[in-house]
């Protein structure tokens, strides 16, 4: 059985070096496989060429208050860049354009996000953490007007009488902590 095997193995190779090359099949071209390629569902996606960039209507706007009111929720819309924006917009109606499509309230201080609406496109702002930050600016506090010492008999126009004002007399500070004596004439002159 084995000198079989060995016998049948020596005769193919023989025969197959005597093998002419008309035999051996042709070289297919890659025009058979073209049809293949344009509808192919493997094809490789070719990038698609994005429309100009619109500029972003809201690359700098901040919400820099919002607050809840029976009559519709409004928020303040300021820009970081130009200081003299300031758009006051309502839930009722939009302003120059503006206006709120949605608010998520929040508990927390600087938490509330509005997303706001411009010619169709919408974007979400919250407030600048970094003007909240900051601490209050240092404005004059106002000084109230003097009260002016009003006759007794003076009337309200509501014609109740203008009350008269109380007003404390000093109290004396003793620096030392220690009881004085008060200064008599016979004591002012021992010293």
């Amino acid at each position: 059985m084995k000198l079989r095997i060995v016998f049948l193995s020596i005769f193919g190779l023989i025969a197959a070096s005597f093998a002419r090359g008309d035999d051996l099949p042709m070289k297919v071209s890659f025009d058979r496989y073209k049809g293949m390629l344009e509808h192919s569902p493997f094809a490789v996606a070719t990038a698609v060429v994005a429309p100009a960039a619109t500029p972003n209507f809201a690359k700098d706007l901040y919400v820099a208050n919002a607050a809840r009111s029976p009559d519709g929720d409004m928020v303040t819309i300021a820009s970081m860049t130009d200081k003299e924006f300031k758009k006051y917009v309502t839930t009722k109606a939009p302003v120059d354009g503006y206006g709120i499509a949605s608010i998520e309230w929040s508990e927390k201080v600087g938490e509330t996000k509005v997303t706001i609406s411009k010619d169709g496109q919408y974007a979400t702002l919250a407030f600048n953490q970094s003007e909240l930050s900051k601490p209050a600016p240092n404005r004059p506090v106002p000084v109230p007007a003097p009260v002016l010492p009003q006759p007794s008999g003076f009337q309200r126009p509501n014609g109740f009488p203008t009350p008269t004002p109380h007003v404390r007399g000093v109290i004396q500070r003793n620096p030392m902590g220690q009881p004085q004596a008060p200064a008599t004439p016979n004591n002012a002159a021992e010293d």
